[in-house]
């Protein structure tokens, strides 16, 4: 209850979405990521795929993952803003990694890259709303 008191008093853009979304989006992006990133995981230990183009997927749940902690757990707008750039980032990357063996699974990420997106301008904008 502390955590939803201090997100609903952030300052936050007439854009930023209703709080229920973020569920759905998120159980709908969980499915995608876990049937393309365990695919990029099969080939990898398969030998399909050298690990530097495994290694932007591992990077990206480590970032994905630590949003929630930085931003709810530590209530840290800065932290997790950072987080989400580098989330982003290391989408991008394993897009582009992945495209010469497996176009299907960069594809399938570009749901989750214009949500990231979106994600990362509302953050970026919380953060400096609230500076």
């Amino acid at each position: 209850m502390n955590t939803y008191n201090w997100y609903s008093q952030l300052i936050k853009p007439s854009w930023s979405p209703p709080s229920w979304l973020f569920g759905p989006v998120w159980t709908f992006l969980y499915v995608l990521i876990a049937v393309s990133f365990g695919k990029v995981f099969l080939m990898a230990w398969q030998k399909q795929i050298a690990l530097i183009v495994v290694l932007p997927f591992i990077l990206n749940l480590v970032f994905n993952f630590a949003f929630t902690p930085l931003q709810f757990g530590l209530k840290n707008n800065l932290l997790a803003a950072i987080d989400i750039l580098l989330a982003l980032g290391t989408l991008i990357w394993a897009m582009v990694a992945i495209f010469p063996h497996a176009r299907w699974i960069s594809y399938i990420q570009i749901p989750y890259l214009l949500w990231v997106s979106f994600a990362t301008v509302l953050q970026l904008t919380i953060t400096y709303l609230n500076r």
